[in-house]
């Protein structure tokens, strides 16, 4: 069974599926990486939550940068959310973001909560 969160005509935020919770491109408004970054874990958060799932029990992440300039400054937001001794295997790359005013985008995978 495949289960959907937060569904609109184009996508759905997060899929559930034989135990594993897919999110969507998780992005977040602010005038900085760190105060972006901070926006997309909480909306991670929430939505692993509502499917069942949490922080801790993450498989994968990646994070896309509009520029690799950024990155200690994302790390550091990173590095004091992620649950310590349970970081996923995780990529992080450059890419031109959907909007000009993004800095940062977030996806994640991850099991559901026994």
């Amino acid at each position: 069974m495949i289960e959907r969160f937060q569904t609109n005509d184009r996508m759905s935020q997060a899929v559930k599926h034989n135990g594993i919770v897919y999110l969507s491109g998780q992005i977040g408004e602010g005038d900085s990486v760190t105060a972006q970054t901070e926006a997309c874990l909480a909306k991670v958060d929430a939505l692993l939550l509502e499917a069942g799932s949490s922080r801790e029990h993450m498989l994968q992440a990646e994070i896309w940068l509009a520029d690799m300039a950024d990155f200690d400054e994302m790390n550091a937001v990173w590095d004091a959310w992620v649950p310590k001794g349970q970081a996923p295997t995780r990529a992080c790359g450059e890419a031109k973001l959907a909007f000009e005013r993004l800095k940062v985008e977030v996806l994640v995978r991850a099991i559901v909560k026994d």
